[in-house]
């Protein structure tokens, strides 16, 4: 079926993405827009840190307007110098790189693995150089990098780790929350998100030296937290910053979406368990490839992919889906492959395995309100195709 023949009444369509209310969103959003105090750093902000320190067991928990602005807080917090070098996979999204191109850095790109699509823990220590750094580990779909080998190879070379767990909020490794076991953690509560306000996110400082530097940085690189704590008579400019803070109603509606959190990701990771149960056949006989997940790991059910044969029978399986009225996707384009990423990064080395992903992968719907009978849908439509 051509990719434009669309059969389904939008209505009867099953969503890739679906982002809803889950608790008491509308409670908290009035009872913010009844205080008056819309601009961030209020009630709301604080139970929202406090949660986020209580659950994850961080030192200390940042709101920010987005897991963007999360990394470009971690890449200024690092005090980057233009030609310092950051390693990263280039099976990202861009904000992984812009933030710390934004400070004059280069991004340096290795390969991913093929079992977990996260950074390759080997390819690592060759692409460090006397420049180098930082490493970032984007922990994809939610799943653990192997933080063990990255915080050891980071010890023996004095670099700085920043957690890009922009997917992978409640997910776990080795008993740790991800985005705390580097110095910096940075998350997302995009549309896209199991726990999402729309758009904002979160930085997690894990180096207590670095709390006071975070909230200057945070306040336009102001010291006017240690004004309002009376640590100071005025309040001014002392450093570099920019406005990272989330409004008090982004705040108040994540929230709610914070204190039902495990229980969306139990939904979500139980649609996993059950895309996995439903396509192991097609594994078996050959045409698919299912996600591996890491052995420490515990993930959080942000993602289902599994990966085709070849871009062309990608594209096919797109197509029949979307004829059948579901919505499935596939990211990302590999960013050395990118005019920006070509201007402002480089490769350490043939990346194989990022380009092959790039072309093959597919992403299934996954939200927490999909019900068994869509579930059963999106399964009998990729059967039916492979039949």
């Amino acid at each position: 079926m051509p990719p434009h023949l669309n059969l389904m009444p939008e209505s009867s369509r099953i969503p890739f993405t679906l982002a809803a209310p889950v608790g008491r969103e509308r409670m908290y959003v009035e009872e913010a827009l009844a205080a008056g105090a819309l601009t961030g750093d209020g009630k709301f902000t604080g139970l929202c840190e406090k949660w986020l320190e209580r659950s994850l067991n961080a030192p200390r928990a940042i709101l920010t307007p987005s897991c963007t602005a999360a990394l470009e807080m971690a890449a200024l917090l690092l005090d980057l110098k233009p030609g310092d070098e950051v390693i990263m996979p280039s099976f990202t999204y861009v904000s992984t790189a812009n933030a710390f191109v934004l400070r004059g850095a280069v991004p340096v790109f290795v390969d991913v693995r093929a079992d977990t699509l996260n950074i390759d823990e080997t390819k690592i220590g060759a692409a460090i150089t006397p420049r180098t750094r930082a490493i970032v580990a984007v922990h994809y779909a939610g799943e653990p990098c192997a933080m063990d080998a990255i915080m050891e190879l980071a010890e023996d070379t004095r670099l700085s780790v920043i957690e890009d767990a922009a997917q992978g909020l409640l997910s776990d490794y080795r008993d740790r929350s991800v985005g705390t076991i580097a110095r910096f953690g940075c998350f997302s509560f995009h549309g896209t998100k199991n726990t999402t306000c729309g758009h904002g996110g979160a930085l997690v400082v894990n180096r207590p030296e670095d709390f006071a530097r975070a909230d200057v940085i945070r306040d336009r690189g102001t010291d006017r937290k240690k004004f309002l704590e009376g640590g100071v008579q005025k309040y001014s400019w002392v450093d570099v910053g920019s406005s990272y803070y989330m409004s008090e109603l982004s705040s108040a509606y994540l929230l709610a979406q914070l204190e039902q959190s495990r229980a969306v990701a139990a939904k979500r990771k139980n649609i996993c368990r059950a895309y996995r149960r439903a396509l192991e056949p097609l594994e078996a006989a050959g045409h698919i490839r299912l996600p591996g997940a890491e052995p420490c790991g515990s993930g959080n059910g942000h993602i289902f992919y599994l990966l085709t044969r070849s871009a062309d029978v990608r594209h096919k399986l797109l197509a029949h889906l979307s004829g059948l009225g579901v919505d499935a996707a596939f990211h990302y384009t590999p960013l050395h492959m990118t005019p920006a990423g070509e201007r402002f990064a480089r490769a350490a080395g043939p990346l194989p395995v990022t380009e092959q992903i790039s072309q093959t992968i597919l992403r299934l719907p996954v939200f927490a309100t999909m019900d068994g009978s869509q579930l059963k849908r999106v399964v009998d439509a990729v059967l039916g195709f492979y039949a």
